[in-house]
């Protein structure tokens, strides 16, 4: 049976990529994707989503959602291009009348209760707003995965925190206190996917849409994760945030109790990991420590030559 699935991302480069093989994979029913100021502006961001899937037009087009209008102190464009898509302008009809992203989950999950699951690849401002709107929403969920945080590795925004985390990190603490069986994808294991140039320029081979569009928006990702960072290829982390839901063993998992830090100068949005023998609060997440990335690599192939 397909796995009823909501995305909520701002796409860059490899939430893209992500959302690709999100609406190509056979064992997911995507039913929405709610764009998330982030990577890019909000508005950005909307058009983002909607382009990503005019681009690959699979065969069921899930519904949309806009992205709330908030506005962070920090992006990614360095990383992944003016407008957040490798620098390249794709054509995109203007959608009117859409919904926000926090309507779009209220309504889809009211539509399909105790059947969702929600991956968040962006900050989670749309998720606790939903929470917000709606406080009996989170025991309607089936299921939540979260791509955000760091634990003993190194912050990509500050020297502690991680960058979904630093753009709303009282929506980040609101979001893994809700009670929903969650998986959390720190950087300790996203970093661990790289795939080199060669790969993604394989994978990316432009016989169908969803190639022809991932080859359009690499090469920028790879030639900045090399000048920035002295990265010979590109992290797709916001891929594992869909691998995990497709492939229940690919990562190795510890219930855990992570809180986030919200005011600190330094450590405004450090996830704080009780690692204490005796703890006094109970585990809140499934914190994944470690991923198979063979298996990975071997499902980014998989569905990409579904594609048609």
């Amino acid at each position: 049976m397909m796995r009823k699935t909501i995305l909520i991302a701002d796409p860059g480069i490899d939430g893209a990529f992500a959302i690709a093989l999100a609406l190509h994979d056979p064992d997911l029913d995507v039913l929405g994707l709610a764009a998330t100021a982030g990577n890019v502006s909000a508005e950005q961001a909307t058009r983002n989503v909607q382009t990503i899937v005019e681009q690959l037009d699979p065969a069921r087009w899930p519904r949309l959602g806009a992205a709330l209008p908030v506005e962070y102190d920090a992006d990614r464009t360095r990383l992944h291009g003016p407008g957040g898509l490798g620098g390249v302008t794709f054509p995109c009809a203007q959608l009117h009348h859409m919904h926000s992203g926090d309507k779009l989950l209220i309504d889809l999950i009211h539509q399909n209760p105790g059947e969702v699951a929600v991956v968040c690849l962006g900050p989670l401002t749309v998720l606790a707003s939903a929470f917000d709107r709606d406080p009996e929403l989170p025991s309607m969920l089936q299921r939540l995965l979260v791509v955000g945080g760091a634990w003993h590795e190194p912050g990509n925004v500050s020297a502690v925190a991680e960058f979904h985390f630093y753009c709303d990190p009282l929506a980040a603490r609101q979001v893994l206190r809700c009670g929903v069986p969650l998986t959390l994808i720190p950087l300790d294991v996203t970093r661990k996917l790289v795939l080199s140039p060669a790969e993604l320029l394989d994978l990316t081979d432009p016989e169908s849409r969803a190639r022809r569009f991932l080859r359009q928006i690499i090469p920028y990702g790879i030639r900045m994760s090399s000048n920035l960072y002295g990265i010979e290829g590109f992290n797709l982390k916001d891929v594992l945030g869909i691998v995990a839901l497709s492939l229940d063993s690919v990562l190795t998992t510890k219930p855990m109790r992570v809180e986030v830090e919200t005011r600190g100068e330094l450590t405004r949005g450090m996830s704080v990991v009780d690692a204490r023998r005796e703890q006094n609060e109970p585990p809140n997440v499934d914190l994944a420590v470690g991923v198979d990335v063979g298996p990975v690599r071997e499902y980014v192939q998989r569905v990409l030559s579904r594609t048609a």
